[in-house]
């Protein structure tokens, strides 16, 4: 004779407790997403698409944008401006031929208009997935030299101690692995050979080129092709390029995180340059 089945294994489980379980599980997923999962949910959920890269398509001021950037001169008169702080009129300077400087007056780092240098690193995060990691400083210094249809000098320098991505947790890093930033905070950048821009640029006009010299970062110091593109607009020059970086070159080693998964083995390094002459 077959015995009966336990009670407990007959009974269908009351609702409430079957609905205690589910809530539970969806606890359990609700906690993996905000404590392990915390980066995944606000990347997934809250986090603004990283920055768009560099080109003079998106890169202000304009020509237009650029005489923004003038105030209204009282003694000349009823529309009359002068030029940005530091500058001088293209149109009644002396033209185009001598120093520029970066004018750190020129545009703003809250929305890229500005002056930076940056990196753009693609990773793969826990709990995210593929992801573009995107770094840049405001604080670059330096200077360009134009004579007639050549650029004849550049030196650059910026700060990579102060690199800001969306991520704090990845700033704070950069200063102790990777770039090293503590101990290597300054990149620079030095032309070696003219650039040759085959006319002298109008008012409006893009010109592509490539800038060849020494470019330094984390301590070692290489010889780098960059192709760049430059455009006058009223005041200002406005000069953007990237190059790709193999981070080995550098002796930068890849960096550890218990977020992050896996990080390419190169990164692009990226700059927006506003220039006004000295």
């Amino acid at each position: 004779m077959t015995s009966p089945m336990p009670a407990d294994q007959t009974r269908p489980r009351p609702p409430l407790l079957r609905n205690r379980w589910l809530l539970i599980g969806l606890g359990a997923i609700l906690i993996a997403l905000l404590t392990g999962g915390t980066m995944g949910f606000s990347y997934l959920f809250l986090r603004e698409p990283a920055p768009a890269a560099v080109g003079l398509s998106t890169a202000s001021p304009t020509p237009s944008a650029a005489m923004a950037t003038a105030t209204t001169d009282p003694s000349a008169g009823t529309g009359a401006t002068a030029s940005p702080a530091g500058g001088s009129s293209t149109t009644t300077g002396g033209g185009l031929d001598g120093t520029w400087n970066v004018d750190a007056s020129i545009g703003s780092f809250s929305d890229f208009s500005g002056s930076f240098v940056g990196y753009r690193v693609e990773e793969e995060l826990a709990n995210v997935g593929a992801a573009t990691a995107v770094g840049r400083t405001p604080d670059v210094t330096g200077s360009l030299t134009l004579a007639g249809t050549q650029i004849t000098a550049v030196e650059m320098s910026a700060d990579l101690s102060t690199l800001q991505s969306d991520k704090s947790q990845r700033d704070g890093q950069l200063h102790r692995q990777a770039l090293e930033t503590d101990q290597f905070p300054t990149a620079t950048f030095s032309l070696t050979q003219p650039i040759d821009l085959g006319s002298v640029p109008a008012d409006g006009q893009v010109i592509q080129a490539t800038a060849t010299g020494d470019l330094t970062i984390h301590g070692v110091t290489k010889s780098v092709q960059i192709p760049v593109e430059s455009r006058v607009a009223g005041d200002v020059v406005t000069v953007t390029g990237s190059i790709d970086i193999l981070f080995a070159d550098y002796g930068i080693s890849q960096p550890n995180s218990f977020l992050v998964l896996s990080i390419a083995d190169h990164g692009t390094m990226e700059f927006q340059l506003q220039f006004t002459k000295a």
